[in-house]
């Protein structure tokens, strides 16, 4: 009996480490991803439509299989700038899911990246504060790649959320209409170790950035260290 009581109180206590180090692995996952975007200056994300943008959210690594219908998603991190009008330092990052609609058919089956920008206070506050589908709740349109965005439309310009896949190198613009996007509260609790929101990590500062996610941030800092 004392043995059993001895394993499973050892169990309790490797529990939340284990899922620490897993949410602190997905932020590695998204540095490694917007590094890999930054570093590509014809072919990636504009540098202008960067500095315009209030949030990045990173899903790093969606898997063959994650898609079932009803049941499909994949995990990331949002941060978005703080202060002031959204015009501060990029924020500790907040972990959000990736729900339904109809990008794991666009994503052709591979393990994919997908990076968002969110373009408005509005589309940001909302992502935040609720659970939002995309092209219903929030407008988002396929982003456009290339060094500028000298081919704007209004519908690149007009929405709320820019959306880019990356899949074996190759990076896009992709539709995530349908989908939905949610913070993921569990996974916050599993990285600071207390009930945490997005609004409570990114709006209102409640907690600094972990040393697992500094890299990130810091990447953004310095390719984008104030909105424009």
């Amino acid at each position: 009996m004392k043995r059993f009581l001895v394993a499973t109180l050892c169990l309790c206590f490797a529990l939340p480490v284990v899922a620490q180090q897993k949410e602190s692995e997905r932020l590695t996952s998204s540095y490694d991803v917007m590094r890999a975007v930054l570093d590509m200056p014809d072919n990636g994300i504009p540098k202008d439509l960067l500095n315009k943008s209030y949030c990045v959210v990173v899903f790093p690594s969606v898997k063959k299989g994650a898609f079932v219908v009803g049941a499909s998603y994949g995990r990331g991190v949002m941060t978005c700038r703080s202060g002031s009008q959204f015009r501060g330092p990029w924020s500790a990052p907040a972990f959000f899911a990736l729900e339904g609609g109809s990008f794991g058919l666009q994503a052709g089956g591979q393990a994919t990246d997908f990076v968002l920008l969110i373009m408005n206070e509005q589309g940001a506050t909302s992502v935040m504060t609720s659970k939002v589908k995309m092209g219903g709740d929030a407008s988002v349109a396929a982003g456009p790649v290339g060094r500028t965005t000298s081919a704007e439309t209004d519908v690149v310009m007009k929405a709320e959320i820019l959306s880019w896949s990356r899949n074996r190198g190759i990076f896009a613009g992709i539709s995530l209409t349908g989908s939905t996007l949610r913070s993921d509260d569990d996974a916050n609790k599993n990285l600071y170790g207390k009930d945490l929101n997005a609004k409570q990590i990114i709006l209102q500062g409640q907690v600094k950035t972990p040393s697992s996610g500094k890299a990130l941030i810091g990447l953004l800092d310095k390719a984008s260290p104030k909105r424009m």
